[in-house]
């Protein structure tokens, strides 16, 4: 019964791939081109694996360019008022000038007014920010390992 059936499907399909052969030598073929030219690929790009970067000390800040400095950010939350204090006082003697904003158009009609010395800041959440500036929109960085 089963081997009976077994044998008779498998002489089948041997009759099969022998009568379209063409077919079949594509079925083997293109994976093995595919994982050549993926091969081929990973060789031309190699994976960079930087090494760490020992801590060193960058000097006093130079303070100077940040005078009549302003930081905007929205949403007005507890948490964004807190960060934005710890920023302002804790790291600058003088503290920068921080204004809240209700929305993000606020924050870019305040960006249009004040283009050189401003920088507005979005939360979205407690730990991912966007910052923007005059002209573009800068994403906070995050570590990854390749491209």
């Amino acid at each position: 019964g089963v081997w009976r059936q077994t044998r008779a499907l498998l002489f089948k399909n041997c009759l099969i791939k022998c009568r379209t052969k063409k077919s079949s030598v594509q079925e083997v073929l293109f994976p093995l081109f595919f994982l050549f030219w993926l091969i081929l690929m990973s060789m031309m790009h190699p994976h960079r694996k930087f090494d760490e970067v020992a801590n060193t000390d960058l000097g006093p800040l130079d303070t100077s360019v940040l005078e009549n400095f302003v930081i905007g950010y929205t949403p007005p939350t507890a948490m964004a008022r807190e960060i934005m204090k710890k920023v302002a006082f804790d790291n600058f003697e003088d503290g920068l000038i921080t204004e809240e904003y209700l929305s993000e158009e606020e924050l870019e009609e305040a960006s249009f007014l004040k283009p050189s010395k401003f920088v507005g800041v979005v939360f979205k959440d407690s730990m991912s920010y966007q910052l923007r500036f005059h002209d573009s929109i800068a994403m906070s960085s995050i570590y990854t390992e390749s491209r």
